[in-house]
């Protein structure tokens, strides 16, 4: 072999070498290949924009608020109720005038006003809450002091207010009005003097079961000795009852029976006269 030859021989590439090569030339042929098959996950909601949320969430409020007007569940068909004595749990329902009305448009406050309208209450608490026990409702009844009979009876309580008679009180001081035309409405206010000294009078003589009221006379009882004797508007029921037992006392001395006796006026007590020495 010449020298050029062998020069030639020892500059060309081994087969390893050119083996290396090819493999280094794929590889590079390969590449943009393989970077082309990369796939990129995006997240779905990232392409949603804050217009879009936006909306669905309106739309979402928008389907919760027409269940809640719509639902039956919120429409007040009963309620609970506290306190009762004598009214009925359906009479409360009826004057609450919450039944079917949608628990979004109930104001506590102004079924309390409406519930103590009602002359047999005396004061009402009214809490709305959710289902099942939308509204509640306690109440305090009035209680009566008197029988007031005048053409029908009803109950009076200690302020003079008229009510329904519910039940049976024989314990109770009836006062009977014969002489008034028209029946008591229930709502209606007896004078605060009168109902006080009815049970002032009751208080200082327990027997007294019955008391007339006449509108000119005041309050009158039919004493035991055969007479009537007349209060007035109930005013100073002491000083009238200390007087009338002087006149008494002299009326009995003189052998007197009256008829009527009048202490309207304590300083210038009155008797009528039906037989005896005269007054």
């Amino acid at each position: 072999m010449t020298p050029l030859s062998r020069l030639a021989a020892a500059s060309a590439p081994s087969v390893a070498q050119r083996r290396a090569a090819r493999r280094e030339q794929k590889k590079r042929a390969q590449a943009p290949r393989a970077a082309s098959q990369i796939k990129v996950r995006i997240n779905p909601l990232q392409m949603l924009s804050w217009r879009a949320v936006s909306g669905m969430i309106v739309a979402g409020l928008a389907v919760v608020l027409y269940l809640f007007l719509t639902a039956d569940a919120f429409y007040v068909s009963s309620v609970a109720i506290g306190g009762e004595k004598y009214l009925s749990r359906e009479e409360i329902f009826r004057f609450s005038d919450v039944a079917q009305r949608h628990i979004f448009w109930i104001d506590a406050r102004e079924v309390e006003e409406r519930l103590e309208q009602v002359p047999n209450i005396a004061d009402a608490a009214v809490y709305v809450g959710w289902p099942p026990d939308m509204v509640q409702i306690v109440v305090t009844e009035r209680e009566p002091a008197l029988i007031w009979e005048q053409g029908v009876r009803v109950w009076v309580d200690v302020n003079g207010i008229v009510m329904k008679q519910r039940e049976d009180r024989p314990e109770l001081l009836r006062i009977v009005a014969a002489s008034a035309e028209e029946p008591l409405d229930v709502g209606a206010r007896i004078p605060q003097t009168i109902v006080d000294g009815a049970l002032q009078l009751r208080q200082r003589h327990p027997n007294i079961d019955v008391l007339t009221y006449d509108p000119l006379k005041g309050l009158g009882y039919r004493d035991g000795g055969g007479w009537t004797v007349w209060f007035g508007d109930g005013n100073e029921i002491d000083t009238k009852l200390l007087v009338y037992y002087r006149v008494v006392d002299t009326i009995k001395s003189k052998n007197i029976q009256p008829g009527d006796i009048y202490m309207n006026e304590p300083d210038r007590p009155v008797y009528t006269v039906l037989w005896g020495e005269g007054g």
